[in-house]
């Protein structure tokens, strides 16, 4: 049995949108040419990440102008998770706090 590829996305005292993403450009390790914007993570998650599973810690340190980038983020890697699933494919996460 193969280990699954895990990283651990630490959004701690994370302050500004362009500081998410560049955090999850570099934990999912996601290419040079990431965009840093929603489409960019859906495309990037699904078709050049090696990751399979996420652990996402941090998220109660995120100031109130980020909680809706938090939904996005979260609606994006249930929608990989879900489309994996069904195409049975293991994908998962999971947030720590």
């Amino acid at each position: 049995m193969e280990e699954r590829i895990e990283a651990t996305l630490d959004l701690t005292d994370c302050k500004y949108l362009g500081e998410l993403h560049q955090r999850i450009k570099e934990s999912l390790d996601f290419p040079e040419h990431y965009g840093a914007n929603w489409s960019a993570f859906w495309d990037s998650l699904r078709f050049d990440s090696p990751v399979e599973y996420v652990r996402i810690v941090g998220e109660s340190t995120i100031p109130e102008n980020l909680k809706k980038h938090l939904d996005k983020m979260h609606e994006i890697l249930q929608r990989c998770k879900d489309e994996c699933s069904s195409n049975g494919v293991f994908f998962g996460y999971e947030i720590i706090d």
